[in-house]
């Protein structure tokens, strides 16, 4: 009976988060992180203020939920194992931009609120954290023949998370009008150049 009376209470936690985020989420994007108020996300979400802070404790906790949420929801980062070294290349650039175009707006609003000092930090770490999946998907990458003898892999990663940037896709796809998929081909074309030259 306590177990059960466990499971719900943990339930209905998880249903009160979502609830919080699926509310915040289009008040971030619309009204930017500044503007949107801890008040304003529980009357969204129609829950008091005290279970808004007792859910995440802050703002900046709220957004890098949704942060979170916008990426699972995009499933990044699961990508099947490719013998063909320009096919895995090929997977990573389709998942990433995947996600960098359901993250667009959230991280649009986080970047605006960069001034600030904890949405600076949540950007920081975002960033590393990017910076941290090209590395390792460039470490895979290495592995397969044919991959570039003519630059580190440092070099590789920079290459790679400069042309699978929030900022690239903000400037080609949000700016220029570009699709995702023109974005996504065009950026491949140039890294298989560059890291599968043979």
């Amino acid at each position: 009976m306590v177990r059960s009376r466990t499971r719900a209470q943990a339930e209905r936690t998880r249903a009160t988060r979502a609830r919080i985020i699926a509310a915040a989420t289009p008040l971030f994007v619309r009204d930017g992180y500044l503007e949107t108020t801890m008040s304003g996300i529980a009357k969204a979400a129609g829950v008091a203020v005290q279970t808004l802070y007792l859910s995440f404790g802050s703002k900046v906790a709220v957004l890098e939920a949704a942060l979170d949420v916008a990426a699972d929801d995009a499933a990044a980062g699961d990508r099947p194992a490719s013998a063909d070294g320009p096919a895995a290349l090929a997977e990573h650039v389709r998942t990433t931009a995947a996600a960098i175009a359901r993250e667009y707006p959230l991280a649009a609003a986080l970047r605006a609120a960069a001034a600030d000092p904890e949405p600076a930090e949540l950007l920081a770490a975002s960033r590393a954290a990017a910076l941290d999946a090209h590395a390792r998907a460039v470490d895979e990458l290495a592995e397969h023949p044919g991959f570039t003898v003519d630059m580190s892999l440092q070099r590789a990663t920079d290459v790679l998370a400069t042309l699978l940037a929030p900022e690239t896709y903000g400037l080609l796809v949000v700016q220029q009008g570009w699709t995702t998929p023109d974005w996504a081909e065009w950026a491949l074309r140039h890294l298989v150049a560059d890291l599968f030259p043979g």
